[in-house]
């Protein structure tokens, strides 16, 4: 009995997420219809391409544990796979699309599979995945077919058959629905045993593993779509600004978006690198129009308040929302008690 009350709580907390993520959507998508400037436009859609990437993250360094530093691998991946499909390959924008989350999706394998089977984690794997994202750098820099350092620009022809859109909204549509999938698959996380599997590992590897849990593949496969999700948000990035680099690609900069969006968000939950990315492009968006006349400054203060929200807040923003549902719930289990 105690095992089908279990069952049924998860599939009814899975029904409250899905249902939450479909309110989400629609809230977005109603926003997108009734804006018409252009700013705002840009804002939700630079705020969704960031919930994106750190939800990227998030599957495997909140769910997973798995500190990455070099997650612009799997993005440089994608974009510029995204890139040379089209110039090159005559191949068309939508199943380059496919072919970027497929590269990168192998990519994590290849990456997990010589990492996580020589027992590489915590720090180690965190400099691995940086020094793979630098040597990924470097040969795009070398090689001809990635444009060198001059990078690779994607002609505009704007239509829907070519992933190139007439307005912002478009695109607020496209990675709005990247979104939407990637938040399914963090709810799917949360409530299935496979899940379930990957936040035992993160807990504590060697429990799990006595418990019959095969962390390696439980690991490969959270990589695996974390990468995945990572490569379309660079195949994203090449329809938007129609322009890759090797540094873009691949450097440092992607890699702390992604993950200081999940950190500050909230690391391994649904909602945290959805309200971290907002709350990150809110404030540095205010900064910017503050104090932009003052070169610097508002990088400065930027910096300042994101140490001070993650020195308050170990568990991020929604930490907050967290304790205030279990602060509300405990009122209300108390009145009702009296």
């Amino acid at each position: 009995m105690k095992l089908l009350s279990g069952a049924g709580a998860a599939q009814g907390s899975l029904k409250r997420d899905v249902a939450g993520i479909a309110v989400f959507s629609v809230a977005v998508g109603a926003l997108t219809l009734s804006l018409e400037s252009g700013v705002w436009l840009t804002f939700i859609m630079m705020t969704m391409y960031a919930a994106l990437l750190s939800q990227s993250w998030n599957i495997l360094g909140g769910y997973g544990g798995q500190f990455s530093f070099g997650h612009a691998l799997f993005f440089g991946t994608g974009a510029y796979v995204q890139a040379i499909a089209q110039l090159q390959g005559g191949i068309n924008a939508w199943v380059a699309l496919v072919l970027a989350l497929a590269a990168a999706g192998l990519l994590g394998a290849g990456v997990a599979a010589l990492t996580f089977r020589y027992g590489l984690k915590g720090s180690y794997f965190a400099l691995v995945t940086l020094a793979f994202a630098e040597v990924f750098r470097v040969l795009a820099v070398s090689v001809p077919f990635t444009g060198g350092g001059v990078g690779l620009m994607l002609p505009l022809k704007a239509s829907v058959a070519n992933l190139q859109f007439e307005s912002r909204q478009g695109y607020v549509a496209l990675v709005l629905v990247l979104v939407v999938a990637a938040l399914l698959v963090a709810a799917g996380l949360r409530h299935s045993r496979w899940g379930a599997q990957l936040q035992a590992v993160r807990d504590n590897e060697d429990a799990a593993r006595a418990v019959g849990v095969d962390a390696l593949r439980v690991k490969l496969w959270a990589t695996v779509l974390s990468g995945a999700f990572m490569g379309v948000g660079g195949a994203f990035y090449v329809q938007v600004f129609q322009y890759i680099d090797p540094t873009i690609a691949f450097g440092p900069a992607t890699s702390v978006e992604a993950l200081v969006g999940a950190i500050v968000g909230g690391m391994g939950t649904l909602w945290g690198p959805v309200l971290g990315a907002a709350a990150l492009h809110l404030l540095a968006e205010m900064t910017r129009n503050l104090f932009g006349n003052l070169p610097g400054l508002n990088l400065v203060i930027y910096g300042s308040v994101l140490v001070l929200i993650v020195m308050a807040l170990p568990r991020g923003l929604a930490g907050i929302a967290r304790s205030v549902r279990d602060r509300f719930r405990d009122r209300t289990r108390g009145r009702g008690h009296d």
